[in-house]
């Protein structure tokens, strides 16, 4: 099996972790999605509960100064240099180090971005309606349909923002992938195929 790189840009709701898993699975590849807090958080010496709190938002570490001192387990931080910036430098790095160990299907943080100079990169973004999405969120976080919908809108605003803000593209525009599918037409388990075969046909596999 070809050395490949999957990422997956979703949209909450829409089933992009368990299509990024039937991915894996299918190209023999690691699953990254808040795996990668771990790989970050051993990379940096922040504890792993640091980088779940701030995953996936712009400026988090605006407030550092406060930061107290049960998020470290020791060593100095990139010469203790911190800006708004360097949380985002920890996991880039993580994400680096995996994709050149293997295969791998990153979900999200910008990996697509990341990982631009890569070969064998194929970036993807899942999307659906928003009745499918908030029939999912509402059933897995047991909401109704109009809280589940604002979390859908908190969540995604707050992914956008993260991912505009430091690649300089737009979230979810097409242009800024190589396939984008919507999910809730086929669901999961076709969708994934689809992709499969797209990344098989891409890559000559």
């Amino acid at each position: 099996m070809k050395h490949i790189i999957i990422n997956v840009g979703r949209q909450v709701g829409a089933g992009g972790q368990e299509i990024g898993r039937m991915l894996a699975k299918d190209f023999e590849a690691k699953y990254y999605d808040r795996e990668l807090l771990n790989l970050a958080a051993k990379e940096s010496g922040f504890s792993e509960k640091f980088f779940k709190q701030n995953d996936e938002k712009k400026g988090f570490l605006r407030g550092l100064l406060n930061v107290q001192t049960p998020h470290f387990m020791g060593g100095n931080l990139y010469g203790s240099n911190f800006s708004q910036e360097s949380l985002f430098k920890f996991q880039s790095d993580a994400i680096q180090k995996a994709a050149s160990e293997g295969s791998c299907v990153f979900m999200g943080r910008c990996a697509d971005y990341i990982l631009r100079d890569f070969e064998n990169v194929v970036n993807v973004f899942i999307t659906a309606t928003m009745d499918f999405r908030v029939d999912i969120v509402s059933k897995v976080k047991q909401l109704d349909a109009e809280h589940a919908r604002k979390l859908i809108e908190h969540v995604e605003a707050r992914r956008a923002q993260y991912y505009n803000y430091y690649t300089g593209k737009k979230w979810g525009a097409a242009e800024s992938y190589d396939l984008c599918v919507d999910a809730s037409l086929l669901g999961l388990e076709e969708t994934e195929k689809l992709i499969a075969d797209f990344i098989r046909k891409r890559f000559g596999l």
